[in-house]
């Protein structure tokens, strides 16, 4: 995959379809540059971004807002993981799926069965989707954000 490019507005256009949501969800792409500066201190900025090459760390920010007139509870908040990439899971209030998303657990309780009968823990490039469940009511006109990082391989 060296030298590829990975366009990342068609992972946004692919999150946005699917039912009508409760929430209202605007994602913003960074791809995280960290450079030296003149003391020699590591300085780390974001920058927009529509594509990432391979080793590219990439911080996906997820805005929410209620627009509905209720409030919403018991939401879930999910997204595809860009194919070949690994996210950085250090959020315990993150859930994963490894599936597609027809299964949901914490990562390090992910295990995968092998070719010859075995099973294996659940490694972040089998990481299909991730989610965050909204811990409290949504009142109407709240807003909230989440974010996460990844690295394209």
């Amino acid at each position: 995959m060296k030298g590829v490019l990975v366009t990342l507005t068609a992972l946004m256009a692919a999150q946005a379809a699917g039912a009508q949501q409760p929430l209202r969800l605007d994602t913003q792409m960074f791809v995280e540059k960290v450079t030296v500066d003149l003391n020699g201190r590591s300085r780390r900025t974001l920058a927009m971004a529509d594509r990432a090459a391979p080793g590219e760390t990439v911080v996906m920010i997820l805005h929410w807002r209620n627009d509905s007139g209720r409030p919403v509870r018991d939401f879930a908040i999910t997204r595809a993981m860009l194919r070949g990439a690994s996210p950085d899971l250090t959020d315990p209030a993150v859930q994963v799926s490894i599936d597609g998303g027809n299964h949901w657990s914490r990562f390090d309780q992910l295990w995968l069965p092998t070719p010859l009968g075995g099973i294996r823990r659940a490694v972040t490039e089998d990481v299909t989707h991730i989610r965050w469940l909204l811990p409290d009511v949504a009142a109407p006109g709240q807003t909230g954000r989440l974010s996460y990082r990844s690295t394209v391989r």
